[in-house]
């Protein structure tokens, strides 16, 4: 779905509605090779039909937390340790990542990890590899639902791995929409897009809830993109959450200007200069 005509995005939706989240992360703690500890007692909540940002410096645990919900930590030699994670109500840590898929979460990997040697239309096909066989008839008609929301797929016929980076990256959220899921975890979306396809596909992003109602826990270094479209945030500094609130509070909030929103406005933003980053930081302990 081109966003030529509408460039600008949506005013974000208001804050995170008091109800049961979809998604309930309490406390976890996450260590990989039994040794090295990377989370350390994270919570956080996803409301459904709600977009919610997580933002951090690198290293800051961002990718590991999405790891934990969607089971893959074990792929890297990683373990929750404590905590649990409930999706809908019921525990999933320990699942397989396949199990997770069919409950209802899927992960769009940083870096797109489409599969190169594939079509679009088979890499499309295959994420509905986990729906229901009573499903199967619909797959065509999602297709073309996927088509409608990013029509340069319907027109790409060669390999995957021979799509621009802003196409890569509209494939893996169509695929990730053929598994029909209700929680879609996005990682770093924006990672080597121009600015005008960031627009482009945080807009298409936003339509996807507001169309599908589908729920988007959002992981993104563009601090600035992702706090527009995104209704609450949470930042993450060495493994925990430091601070969070609604995406507006957390806009106007002058230390997240001076570390994620480039520079501070307060009339004391020359004094933060010339502080060290790990003692300004101590301001959000």
């Amino acid at each position: 779905m081109s966003v030529a005509a509408e460039p600008a995005l949506s005013p974000p939706a208001a804050a995170v509605p008091s109800v049961r989240p979809l998604l309930a992360v309490n406390n976890i703690e996450v260590v990989y090779a039994d040794v090295i500890l990377v989370l350390r007692g994270l919570s956080l909540a996803v409301p459904p039909g709600q977009i919610v940002a997580l933002l951090g410096a690198n290293g800051a645990g961002k990718s590991t937390t999405l790891k934990a919900i969607s089971g893959l930590l074990k792929t890297e030699d990683g373990a929750i340790t404590r905590g649990e994670v409930l999706f809908d109500g019921q525990p999933i840590q320990g699942l397989e990542p396949e199990a997770i898929v069919r409950r209802g979460i899927f992960q769009v990997m940083e870096g797109r990890r489409i599969i190169a040697d594939m079509t679009c239309l088979e890499n499309l096909r295959l994420g509905a590899f986990t729906r229901p066989r009573a499903d199967r008839g619909r797959i065509a008609a999602d297709i073309d639902m996927v088509y409608q929301y990013f029509p340069r797929l319907k027109e790409r016929t060669g390999l995957a791995g021979y799509l621009s980076g802003g196409e890569q990256q509209m494939l893996a959220i169509g695929r990730a929409l053929m598994a029909k899921p209700k929680l879609i975890l996005m990682d770093e979306p924006s990672m080597g897009l121009s600015p005008f396809l960031v627009q482009e596909v945080f807009h298409i992003i936003r339509q996807l809830v507001a169309d599908l109602g589908v729920t988007i826990l959002l992981v993104e270094q563009n601090a600035r993109m992702a706090l527009q479209v995104a209704s609450y945030g949470y930042i993450m500094e060495r493994g925990k959450v430091v601070l969070d609130g609604t995406a507006d509070a957390l806009a106007q909030n002058e230390d997240v200007k001076e570390f994620y929103l480039g520079g501070g406005g307060g009339e004391d933003r020359k004094s933060f200069k010339n502080l060290k980053s790990y003692k300004r930081r101590k301001r959000w302990l």
